[in-house]
């Protein structure tokens, strides 16, 4: 199908891949990505419930019935990557999920992450963003294990357990397009800051399962498979071949190394107001330094109100592995 078919949410990368723009918080912001295969396709990610009719439109699009879908594979059970995995299911009958083991009872049952997600964010923020999560029938669900090889349609994907951002979370390696779907294990690239130099990335510390050290061995682990793309969840490819993806990745450690150097003058004290204030300042500065660094051209403002929603969730991301570090967990 020619692409100029497509929905203009769809973006074809090759390879089969396909990027949707599922429209949670900003367009170009959170992407479920479509693998078509002789005929038959698979998700990675899903986003909310409110961008499952895109997944929907994008298999209409491209002439794939929906029980052609073989897989639902969410990398994490965060909301905004596996929130719509139970509605987006209903509607693939043939459809199995693949998640992590850690995250297996959340999709059967998930009032656990409904509770949590509602506590942080509220019953109407949480109604509006993501709608009723729907539940997975526990026999279709199945946990991937490290190292898994996962044959499908004569098209191999690895997967690789990847703590560091969430104990519960996987990413899966393609061999077709020496790609690796990424969730947020290898950062966020908002397109708004890409330049001369390429894309830029910045790692999200996000509450309440961050670890550095597990998450730079995790980064480090994927650069082993001499990677020559990136399918990032927020937001779609970047890398245009093994060297700039070593270059992403090398960044990116750095940028955990400076991040963790800047919760160092509040080692040690307690959860307060004033410390998270002061993570929160010095992440925007960090942030702002780097950008610049880029060669990004946008105010202060602008780039700040870009990057607010993860300068508040690294400034908690940090916090919460400080006080857990101090705890002994």
């Amino acid at each position: 199908m020619p692409d100029a078919a497509l929905p203009e949410t769809v973006q074809p990368l090759g390879h089969g891949i396909f990027a949707i723009d599922t429209g949670f918080h900003r367009p170009l912001f959170d992407a479920a990505y479509l693998v078509v295969e002789r005929g038959r396709a698979l998700f990675i990610d899903t986003g909310a419930n409110p961008g499952v009719p895109r997944l929907l439109a994008a298999l209409d699009a491209l002439g794939i019935a929906r029980d052609h879908v073989d897989h639902v594979i969410p990398t994490h059970v965060h909301l905004d990557h596996a929130g719509g995995a139970g509605l987006l299911m209903q509607a693939l009958p043939a459809a199995t999920m693949l998640i992590h083991p850690r995250g297996e009872r959340h999709m059967v049952d998930p009032s656990a992450l409904v509770a949590g997600a509602t506590e942080v964010y509220g019953p109407e923020e949480m109604a509006r963003a993501y709608g009723t999560i729907v539940p997975v029938p526990a026999e279709r669900v199945r946990a991937t294990h490290d190292g898994q090889m996962l044959d499908w349609q004569g098209r191999c994907f690895t997967v690789l357990d990847t703590p560091g951002h969430a104990r519960h979370h996987h990413c899966l390696f393609d061999e077709r397009s020496r790609g690796w779907f990424t969730g947020d294990t290898f950062g966020l690239s908002y397109r708004e800051f890409d330049t001369d130099q390429g894309p830029w990335l910045l790692p999200t510390t996000t509450p309440v399962q961050f670890e550095p050290e597990p998450l730079k061995d995790s980064i480090r682990r994927m650069l082993a498979f001499e990677p020559e793309a990136l399918y990032l969840t927020h937001y779609s490819r970047v890398g245009r071949d093994a060297t700039e993806v070593r270059r992403l990745g090398d960044t990116l450690i750095e940028q955990v190394d400076e991040m963790v150097e800047l919760a160092r003058p509040w080692w040690g004290q307690p959860a307060s107001p004033a410390r998270h204030e002061a993570l929160k300042a010095a992440i925007g500065e960090q942030l702002l330094r780097r950008v610049r660094r880029h060669g990004c051209t946008l105010s202060d403002a602008e780039a700040l109100a870009l990057l607010s929603v993860d300068q508040e969730l690294n400034a908690q991301g940090l916090g919460v592995w400080m006080d857990r570090a101090a705890r002994g967990r």
